[in-house]
């Protein structure tokens, strides 16, 4: 009797310890600039991104769920799917297509405030990623998009990085050809410069 008791304690510990090593999942829901389009896969931006968590000593996982030329209301349409029931967190990376086909600010604040009201539902801790509209749609235009995201984040309490290609976009060495896609040296500078807020956020994660 003694040694069945042991033995179930013993299961019970290993099972536990099992339970406790198992890494944070965290979910990047995106575009080609999660994608990496035009890049190698290891070098795309969830990638990096968990390379570096890891180095800094976090114990996690990084997903790509980024899917090239997707709207945010695509993104809304695949989230269900694209984010696994055991993730974790979310970064949500949406709306530089919306920006660039000049989709009505409304309809892509309505396709993130679905998203990420969706994944909290879940209990899915939301990070967002903002995106800043390009001057030639014009100033309305500008306005109403630039703020959409700081909006969303007061209305959801969610932790929120500006601007997701912030001193990447515009400087043709961190840019592909297109001068639209980061390379590789692009994302590198994304990540060091998000890093800070992610770690930020994975420390408010429930796991």
């Amino acid at each position: 009797m003694r040694l069945v008791v042991f033995l179930a304690v013993l299961l019970g510990m290993v099972a536990g310890s099992t339970a406790a090593a198992q890494p944070l999942k965290l979910v990047v829901l995106g575009d080609s600039l999660t994608a990496g389009y035009g890049i190698d896969a290891e070098d795309a931006f969830p990638a990096k991104l968990e390379a570096a968590l890891i180095e800094r000593g976090h114990h996690v996982v990084v997903e790509n769920a980024g899917v090239s030329g997707d709207t945010a209301s695509q993104g809304l349409e695949r989230v269900d799917w694209s984010v696994a029931k055991d993730a974790d967190a979310v970064i949500v990376e949406l709306g530089a297509n919306d920006a660039l086909r000049g989709v009505n600010p409304s309809e892509t604040h309505k396709s993130l405030d679905e998203i990420i009201a969706g994944l909290k539902k879940r209990d899915v801790a939301v990070m967002l990623a903002g995106m800043l509209a390009p001057p030639n749609l014009g100033a309305s235009f500008k306005e109403q998009f630039d703020a959409i995201y700081p909006a969303l984040a007061k209305a959801h309490n969610v932790v929120l990085y500006p601007f997701f290609l912030d001193g990447v976009a515009s400087e043709p060495k961190f840019n592909l050809d297109d001068g639209i896609h980061p390379n590789a040296q692009g994302v590198e500078e994304i990540v060091k410069r998000i890093l800070p807020k992610v770690e930020e956020f994975l420390r408010m994660v429930k796991h």
